[in-house]
Order: structure tokens, then C-alpha cells, then sequence
């Protein structure tokens, strides 16, 4: 079962890793903490470095509709989950928690500082740097979601929430 976590910005989503990685957790779904720091972080970078031509060629003529229907879902924290990526954002598995983790922060500290101009998401189009803060964090409250504290694992075992 996913977890609905809300995020206003990256500095929580930060948080929240670090939270999972000292406390252990309980993975719901097909990627590991690792995995998802990974995959999040491939998305801001592309964000500060650009996206590949065929990707935003692609996500075009698809933008009204994205934007429309399954932003509002990502940004309310009820986006669908199995929705496939670009390869490039597929993390490898057996990726190491702790270095990811770190990976993210440092990723999310540069993006934080980055003072250019950011790229539109080749689906989603442009935002400004507060909303894309926002969609960045919100991505990532979709993906932590599938990972469960493991305190509050063992509590549910318990009846207790």
C-alpha cells in the first residue's frame, strides 16, 4: 500500500530520504530508496541540463492533455503509479542507499542554487523555479511513498498507526 506523502518543496523530500535510510524501511513497490533517489535525481538534472531532443519533440503535441489531467494529479499527491519512463531514467538495481541518498541531497543543493534558466519538462512544459521546486518534491513524495518506515511496519503488524 503507498503512503500519500504531500511535499512543498525538495528540501523535504531531502529529509525523508535521510528519515527512511537511518530508520530502515519497507519497500511496496518495484524500486528500492537507492532506486528512486536515482530516478528522481536523472529528472532534476535533465531539468538544469536539458532533456533530449526526441524526448521534448515527443511530449509536445501530449502537453495540453499532461498538463490538464496528470499534473493536478502529481501535484495533489494522487498520481498513478506503473506508468513506464524514458530508459535513461530506469535506475539500475543493487544501487547503494546511502550513496544515493547523498546523491540526491547534493543533486537537490545545486538545484536549489542553480540561478539559469531551467528546461521545460519535455511533458509538462515550463514552470517557474518555485513550481518546478514544487513538481520536483512532488515527484518524489509519489515514488517515497512505495516505501514504508519500518517502525511504522512493525506497528501495523500491531494494529496500530
Amino acid at each position: 500500500m503507498r503512503r500519500k506523502l504531500i511535499f512543498t518543496d525538495l528540501n523535504e523530500a531531502v529529509e525523508e530520504c535521510r528519515r527512511l535510510l537511518e530508520g530502515g524501511y519497507v519497500q511496496h513497490g518495484r524500486w528500492s530508496l537507492g532506486q528512486m533517489c536515482r530516478h528522481v535525481r536523472r529528472t532534476i538534472e535533465s531539468n538544469v541540463e536539458g532533456y533530449p531532443w526526441w524526448m521534448s519533440l515527443l511530449g509536445l503535441p501530449l502537453r495540453p492533455l499532461l498538463r490538464r489531467f496528470a499534473l493536478p494529479r502529481l501535484l495533489r499527491g494522487d498520481s498513478p503509479s506503473g506508468v513506464m519512463t524514458a530508459p535513461m531514467f530506469v535506475p539500475p538495481a543493487g544501487l547503494n542507499d546511502a550513496d544515493e541518498v547523498a546523491a540526491f541531497a547534493e543533486c537537490v543543493r545545486q538545484f536549489l542554487a542553480h540561478e539559469k534558466k531551467l528546461h521545460a519538462h519535455p511533458g509538462f512544459g515550463k514552470f517557474d523555479r518555485s513550481g518546478f521546486n514544487h513538481f520536483h518534491a512532488m515527484h518524489a513524495a509519489h515514488h517515497l511513498g512505495f516505501l514504508r518506515p519500518a517502525e511504522h511496519h512493525h506497528n501495523d503488524d500491531r494494529g496500530i498507526n
